[in-house]
């Protein structure tokens, strides 16, 4: 079920939007790994408006892991 601050926050304007949501919330609900949950949070930025901040933030904290 999506919550009044979720249809705030997360642009759903496609069916598949709402889909990608609720499975994120379903794995959120499991024992994730670390690197898994990180994955989840980074797929639920997708849906935002601004959804380029968190993949920039994302990516730079992945390329400074590796530098």
């Amino acid at each position: 079920m999506i919550t009044k601050k979720e249809r705030r926050m997360y642009v759903l304007s496609d069916k598949k939007d709402f889909i990608i949501l609720r499975k994120c919330k379903e794995l959120n609900n499991r024992k994730l790994n670390k690197k898994d949950k990180e994955v989840v949070k980074l797929i639920k930025t997708q849906l935002k408006r601004d959804w380029r901040s968190p993949l920039i933030i994302f990516l730079n904290r992945l390329n400074n892991k590796y530098k």
